[in-house]
């Protein structure tokens, strides 16, 4: 989905900013994550894992049979030395083809994993409350969907496989060597001990709060790049390019040094200790120490399953080492689906059937909270009469945007209700609710599809007449049809938009869905002064005969509403008109007042500029 994304609400701001959980919880949550990623297919990957097993005994036999054939060689039976061979040849068949059925058999599990896993995410979107995705960019949602999903590839398809071999031919491989020479084979441990050292040190304790940190850094650079690159024509114009590409820079400097300054201990450390693995060190120091021991009385034959075997054993550890890596970046992409699995859906009531007048819309002792510990909302009683405007004002961070996004549920009450001629919102189907409530924020929702698309979303069957009436009482016409292919023109490919074409496309789309309830936030808020024209003419249209309620932070535009209710630190203050709020003391007279003081200091500044 492509648009303009609205940056969370302080108090979302601050959950999300919340520090992480403590190690145990952490590790907690990634193994309940890859169970619930797991889960459908954990008993297949266990035979997977079973067959691979085999295939690594497999694997070390071919050597064992060759330090055999050699054995027998030298005692001059030629014959049975090559029998031994061939054996050995014919287990290394049967190793390549049970470790690569397992492996095509677990990619096939993976893609069928993903169908589901995908499928079900979609699903549980559709559920979530809207105002899960106010919270978070279409970049976020993508992140989930694909980035992290795909991530999950090397968990499923290659993680238990590898571990299993990783630790296996390795096994396997040092119990025959220490049952050949257990001198050599100590000898032989210590480079490994000393790189698995090495590589706990690296991926030691901090390291699941920097691979955090790593994400967050991420998440800021995908949303500084997307708002450098949509707004790029609206900051050309207003002379602020250099702004722009100053937030943009700042994300990829902050990335750049905090990646710099995590990773170059780490890879002096991974420098130094992969010599360790080298096979040319490990071979090198086999011979030197076999040398000494076979001049101690060691059979010179028993060096030959070191030199063999022991080079390869640092291609294993490291194997382990990647793996460990990619296997902690899926864990993380696990979390975090299991978290969108997790988030709370809507609550739904049983339906009710209560003869109330249609339109009236009443908020009742309503209560929210987006955190348990503080209450954004306290105790607001409103009501809004069918056919009439209701405007909310008040102070920056009062609860204004928050009360009118309870309408259309982007979130639910914590406390109280809200009902729709007399029926609580939580008992009316989605369905429903969306044929009775429409909105238009500031914050524009449009799908990179054609103009028609993005107009019939609320009504499908809509004919071409009325979704060019409806086009005409936006005002958004005319520009419609100066676009590469009209209405069929596809946003974001043939058309990009500016904020106001946009706003008055949303308002086209609101007008063709027909709702009798219509929640209005700033509507004008991005539009310069020809756009907001536009707009107030479309906004006229659509209002008409309609119960709407208006959240407006210029209040010159709302003088002439019914009613407007003031909200101050999430309560009802005062209710009445304009002329009857204007004459008294209290938030509005101040908030008018600071509004007129604006207005003057906007004119006088203009016409200094003339």
């Amino acid at each position: 989905m492509d648009g303009v994304d609205q940056k969370p609400p302080a108090e979302a701001e601050a959950e999300a900013g919340a520090e992480p959980a403590d190690p145990r919880a952490a590790k907690r949550a990634e193994r309940e994550a890859r169970a619930f990623i797991l889960a459908p297919i954990s008993g297949r990957l266990t035979v997977a894992s079973l067959i691979v097993l085999v295939a690594s005994v497999c694997a070390v036999a071919p050597f064992v049979l060759i330090v055999e054939a050699s054995r027998l060689l030298l005692d001059g039976d030629p014959d049975a030395a090559r029998r031994t061979a061939l054996i050995a040849i014919a287990v290394l068949g049967v190793r390549g083809l049970l470790y690569s059925g397992s492996l095509l058999w677990t990619h096939f599990l993976d893609n069928r994993n993903q169908l589901t896993l995908r499928t079900m995410l979609a699903a549980k979107l559709t559920r979530v409350p809207l105002g899960w995705f106010t919270d978070r960019s279409s970049a976020d949602v993508k992140k989930l969907l694909q980035d992290d999903v795909d991530a999950l590839h090397v968990m499923v398809a290659h993680a238990r496989l590898e571990f299993v071999a990783a630790m296996a031919v390795p096994g396997i491989s040092l119990i025959y060597l220490f049952w050949v020479d257990w001198r050599l084979a100590i000898v032989l441990l210590l480079p490994l001990l000393g790189y698995s050292l090495a590589l706990a040190k690296m991926m030691g304790s901090g390291y699941s709060e920097k691979m955090r940190e790593y994400y967050a850094w991420e998440r800021r650079g995908e949303a500084a790049t997307v708002e450098f690159v949509d707004g790029i024509q609206v900051v050309r114009t207003f002379g602020q390019i250099g702004r722009a590409h100053k937030r943009f820079q700042e994300s990829v400097d902050g990335f750049a040094a905090y990646f710099r300054a995590w990773t170059a201990p780490m890879t002096r450390i991974e420098a130094g200790a992969g010599v360790l693995l080298n096979p040319v060190f490990l071979m090198s120091v086999v011979l030197v120490a076999g040398l000494l021991l076979i001049g101690a009385g060691m059979p010179p034959l028993d060096l030959l399953p070191f030199l063999l075997l022991g080079p390869g054993l640092g291609a294993t550890v490291l194997t382990v080492g990647f793996a460990t890596q990619s296997l902690r970046q899926a864990n993380a992409a696990a979390v975090r689906l299991r978290d969108l699995d997790t988030t709370a859906e809507l609550d739904h009531l049983p339906t009710e059937q209560v003869d109330g007048e249609p339109g009236r819309v009443r908020f009742e002792d309503v209560h929210f909270a987006y955190r348990s510990d503080r209450d954004v909302l306290r105790g607001v009683t409103v009501e809004l009469a069918p056919g009439t405007i209701t405007a909310l004002v008040g102070p920056s961070g009062s609860g204004k945007s928050t009360l009118a996004r309870l309408l259309p549920r982007f979130f639910d009450v914590t406390r109280g209700r809200i009902t729709i001629g007399g029926r609580d919102i939580r008992s009316i189907p989605a369905a429903e609710l969306y044929r009775l409530v429409g909105f238009v924020f500031q914050d524009v929702r449009l799908l990179r599809d054609t103009v028609r698309a993005n107009l019939t979303i609320a009504d499908p069957d809509a004919d071409d007449a009325a979704i060019e009436r409806a086009a005409r009482a936006a005002q958004i016409h005319e520009r419609i049809l100066e676009l590469p292919r009209g209405y069929d023109s596809v946003i974001g490919e043939d058309a990009v938009l500016s904020g106001g074409e946009a706003q008055r496309l949303s308002i086209a789309r609101a007008l063709l869905a027909d709702t009798p309830i219509l929640v209005l936030d700033e509507a004008t808020a991005f539009a310069d002064p020809e756009s907001e024209a536009a707009i107030q003419d479309a906004l006229a249209h659509l209002v008409a005969d309609r119960t709407v309620l208006v959240i407006a932070h210029r209040l010159h535009t709302i003088t002439d509403v019914d009613r407007l209710v003031v909200l101050d630190e999430g309560r009802v203050v005062q209710e009445g008109t304009h002329r009857e709020l204007v004459d008294v003391d209290g938030v509005y007279r101040r908030l008018w007042d600071a509004n007129e003081a604006a207005v003057r200091d906007l004119a006088d500044s203009e016409e200094v500029a003339r």
